[in-house]
């Protein structure tokens, strides 16, 4: 990890971000907002992994978003391309390691609530990891018994939350369900992950967060809304939904960090 995170040291030049950024499918314009941008594809550091998902770049990009330094991890490893939950686990590590303090999570997901609409922005204010899978099996030590009670960061939700009012954003707020995927959830899951008390379903995430608060991080998590769950609407899912309809909700997402981070400075 040493090795990767002083070649970064060395790459970013003096750049110190306390803040990192995990863009999810189709959200990879996010980095256009960023100035005098650094980018480090993920093949030239060693342990990060390559999605094999379209509409995940698989870059490293640092650089200022509004006054903040910051870095963009554009595009993540999935549970579902190899079933490992640890696929995140060495580039967060590696963030640890340069200094970051803060993550914000990013992804696109289903709505299970008629009145958030694809194009949405939902903040994640808990989760439900249905999958069961967990990041940290098999890691030594009494450190795995991570407490989740406060997964995400009050203040870094209410700093989310201004940001998105000051800039005229829709901000809605709910609770996140993890399915392994890759297949999309059936009618039956979804009237399930309703009645469990579900906002919103996806297939990332959850595995980040319990590994950002084994090292330490603070966390934010936000949904971009693409589609509504299965047997809502009789039509049936794809993955090319879910990169059409990102950018929409994207640009609303875009501008709340850019006025969060901002503010941060």
């Amino acid at each position: 990890m040493r090795d990767v995170a002083d070649l970064l040291v060395d790459r970013l030049d003096g750049l110190m971000p306390r803040c990192a950024v995990v863009l999810g499918s189709g959200l990879g314009s996010l980095v256009e907002n960023i100035t005098d941008p650094i980018r480090i594809p993920y093949s030239e550091l060693a342990g990060f992994p390559v999605s094999g998902v379209t509409g995940h770049a698989g870059e490293l990009v640092a650089g200022h978003l509004g006054r903040e330094p910051v870095i963009m991890l554009s595009g993540r490893a999935h549970y579902y391309e190899r079933g490992d939950a640890k696929a995140m686990c060495f580039p967060l590590e590696v963030l640890k390691g340069l200094g970051v303090q803060s993550l914000i999570l990013t992804n696109s997901a289903g709505s299970l609530r008629q009145d958030m609409p694809p194009g949405s922005v939902m903040q994640i204010t808990d989760h439900i990891n249905y999958s069961g899978m967990n990041p940290l099996i098999g890691e030594p030590g009494d450190e795995r018994f991570v407490g989740m009670t406060n997964a995400y960061d009050a203040e870094l939700a209410l700093d989310m939350r201004n940001a998105a009012i000051r800039c005229g954003v829709p901000l809605l707020s709910g609770v996140y369900m993890w399915f392994s995927g890759p297949s999309f959830e059936t009618p039956a899951e979804i009237r399930m992950a309703r009645t469990l008390g579900a906002d919103a379903v996806g297939m990332s995430t959850v595995p980040e967060v319990i590994l950002a608060r084994y090292f330490g991080l603070r966390v934010a998590a936000a949904s971009v809304i693409t589609n509504y769950g299965a047997g809502m609407t009789g039509a049936e899912l794809s993955h090319d939904e879910t990169k059409d309809m990102a950018p929409i909700g994207g640009r609303r997402l875009a501008a709340v960090l850019q006025e969060m981070l901002s503010e941060k400075a």
